[in-house]
């Protein structure tokens, strides 16, 4: 837009008319560029998408460190004797588990077995967990029954 003082200034000579038509021009080739960076809507869902998602790691980061944290710190308050019961636990579980497994060869087809181990493979972290919190939830419940 066109100040008041823009009218007043006046140029003596071409060349100083030239300098401030360049000058103007810049000015609303920087307008126009403001413009359309806010109409390219695409352009603005992409950076904002990846301005959401770092935020989402970095918060992931501080959630996971967070648990961690508290993991260790149940750990450290956890008594001797449950420490020792949960380990004690965890062997017989991998010595049935052995046993189990010898009796499933033995009796379980060779394509059944080769899919059940397959899906066994592919998802061990999450079966480990799920026996880890289930010996664990088996230990609290024996302690406060006990």
């Amino acid at each position: 837009m066109s100040d008041p003082s823009d009218r007043e200034q006046t140029a003596a000579t071409p060349d100083e008319l030239r300098e401030q038509v360049e000058q103007t021009r810049a000015e609303f080739g920087e307008t126009v560029q403001a413009l359309a960076d806010k109409a390219d809507v695409k352009a603005r869902a992409k950076d904002k998408t990846a301005e959401v998602k770092e935020q989402a790691v970095a918060k992931a980061g501080e959630l996971k460190a967070k648990a961690a944290q508290a993991a260790r710190s149940v750990q450290d308050k956890l008594p001797d004797q449950v420490k020792h019961k949960a380990a004690q636990t965890a062997d017989h579980v991998r010595e049935k588990t052995a046993q189990d497994g010898s009796v499933w060869e033995k009796t379980t087809p060779e394509p059944v077995r080769q899919q059940g181990a397959r899906v066994i493979r592919d998802n061990r972290k999450p079966l480990l967990v799920a026996a880890g919190a289930a010996a664990f939830a088996w230990l609290a419940f024996r302690r406060r029954k006990g």
